[in-house]
């Protein structure tokens, strides 16, 4: 046995155990005329999972031309719509519908096989569901389950169970399509289906869970997602995907420096060949900056949308932030009409527009947003929606004088925002809580509520424009500062503080973003020029 052949048989090995990483090694040490068709596609599905997305296109491309010079159409016509959802992922669309309208023509006259439900998922699943028609999607999505059975295909029965959960979640049966989608599941956790199917329903089972605001649902698919991939030596491409719906998961629970450092990461990582997901991890760049403060967070979301995501809602919030109400209700206004009616994709807008307006005193917007957005989560009664509705419903109501009435709706959303562990939504809340027991002289619940707040501002550095404090600085962050312009270093500051050095760099970190400066000469001057004074 020659070596190439040892490294084939090997590498053939190594693919039946899904050992991405050497499979690639093996075939890497191969002469690529020495491959076949099957070798080709092989090779390209190895280095699609280690994230070798240009070798991945080549080889794919080779693997069409190798299979049809072997007449064989329908594994062609595989090889051409994997191409096109590749090509697609990378935001080239005209490469990704070219491949896919390959494929169609290569299956003509083709028996049914898996491209045929692969089609009907992409040209009539997926763009039904992107154009608003949910039934269509239904219907398309019982032919692809229909033909799934006749083939003995589970991949396409569960992708088809997964899309027709997801249309019925757009008609508004959330509780019946997420049973589909846990239907669907359960096949994946049997281990019934081939790993790229499988990801795929992983993927689509957590973004609508995060779409429909289900954080408890969204968090246990992550959890299940995580522990797949570890079960595999390397898988990049799909653990990038999760990643991004683990940081969102990190920016809802305050987890602020672990979700930025990751998106960060993240983003890069998947640039290449998911730019709508390295977009998604921008926008939580972005919005981690905003609600610390920093900056740059303008410059993040200007960063997702190149990539293609809108960066509203947290554009309009931030312009908010610049104290700038009047543009910032333009934008929201806008945003909501790019959207059009689908009351899921306005419901973080609706939820902006509120605060908005309050803002700005414009009660009769405000009231008719939050009435918008209790209707949403009435309809579709998830946690996160449910939370979302009762902190706007309160906030209108506080700020139309109708404190008692207010302060049971802030309760409930406080509950429940602490219930999903959203630990800067539930802190906000307090505040709103605070000025509703301060409105009816309960000036002790009133002092409580915003010490619990405080608390949490300080331990994420968020920015609050508390009274007395400049530019959303913290207690603590003024503290720190005033002991820069006193001349201490950061371990005497510690010590002072009874906190760790690293603690004392964060805040300063946070605190530099807040007022604008680079240098602790001119956080000293900062400190002095706004009379911050040392708290002993």
């Amino acid at each position: 046995m020659d070596e190439h052949t040892d490294n084939l048989t090997l590498a053939r090995r190594a693919y039946a155990a899904r050992d991405w990483a050497t499979v690639a090694a093996h075939f890497d040490a191969v002469a690529t005329e020495r491959l076949t068709a099957n070798d080709l596609a092989a090779y390209a599905d190895a280095v699609w999972w280690l994230g070798r997305i240009e070798d991945n296109l080549r080889l794919n491309a080779a693997a069409c031309d190798a299979f049809l010079s072997d007449s064989r159409p329908a594994e062609a016509a595989w090889t051409a719509l994997v191409l096109g959802i590749f090509h697609l992922g990378r935001g080239d669309e005209p490469r990704g519908t070219g491949w896919i309208g390959r494929a169609a023509r290569l299956v003509q006259g083709v028996p049914e096989c898996k491209v045929h439900g692969y089609l009907l998922l992409l040209t009539e699943v997926e763009a039904s569901l992107q154009a608003g028609q949910p039934s269509a999607a239904m219907d398309a999505a019982r032919r692809m389950q229909d033909l799934g059975r006749g083939l003995g295909q589970p991949d396409l029965v569960a992708l088809g169970l997964n899309g027709e959960g997801r249309a019925l979640i757009r008609s508004g049966h959330v509780a019946d399509g997420l049973r589909l989608l846990d239907e669907a599941m359960v096949t994946v956790l049997d281990g019934r289906l081939d790993p790229f199917a499988s990801g795929t329903l992983y993927c689509h089972t957590i973004a609508t869970c995060h779409e429909v605001a289900d954080i408890r649902r969204m968090s246990r698919w992550i959890d299940l997602t995580e522990q797949w991939l570890a079960t595999f030596p390397a898988a990049v491409a799909f653990g990038g995907l999760c990643a991004v719906h683990r940081v969102q998961l990190q920016l809802l629970r305050g987890e602020w420096d672990e979700a930025e450092r990751h998106a960060l990461q993240t983003a890069a990582d998947l640039d290449a060949h998911r730019i709508d997901y390295a977009a998604e991890a921008w926008y939580v760049v972005a919005e981690v900056r905003r609600l610390r403060g920093d900056p740059t967070a303008a410059d993040a979301y200007d960063e997702a949308h190149a990539r293609g995501r809108d960066p509203q809602p947290g554009r309009a919030l931030l312009q908010l932030r610049k104290h700038d109400a009047a543009a910032a209700a333009t934008s929201v206004r806008s945003a909501l009409a790019a959207v059009g009616p689908d009351p899921l994709r306005r419901a973080p807008l609706w939820a902006a527009a509120v605060e908005i307006a309050v803002a700005s005193g414009q009660l009769d917007v405000a009231a008719a947003a939050a009435s918008e957005l209790v209707e949403t989560a009435s309809t579709y009664a998830t946690s996160g929606l449910e939370a979302m509705a009762a902190t706007a419903h309160g906030a209108v109501l506080l700020a139309q004088d109708r404190a008692e009435e207010a302060l049971a709706v802030l309760r409930d959303a406080c509950r429940r925002w602490h219930e999903l562990g959203a630990a800067y939504d539930a802190a906000t809340t307090c505040v709103r809580l605070a000025a509703a027991y301060q409105a009816l002289g309960d000036e002790a619940s009133a002092a409580a509520e915003v010490a619990r707040a405080e608390t949490t501002f300080e331990r994420l550095g968020a920015y609050w424009p508390a009274p007395g404090r400049p530019d959303g600085l913290t207690g603590r962050e003024c503290e720190v500062l005033s002991l820069v312009a006193d001349g201490r270093s950061n371990r005497e500051i510690g010590r002072t503080l009874y906190i760790s050095d690293r603690t004392v760099a964060r805040h300063l970190t946070n605190a530099f973003h807040k007022i604008g400066v680079t240098s602790r000469t001119q956080a000293a001057r900062y400190a002095i020029d706004h009379g911050l004074t040392v708290s002993r």
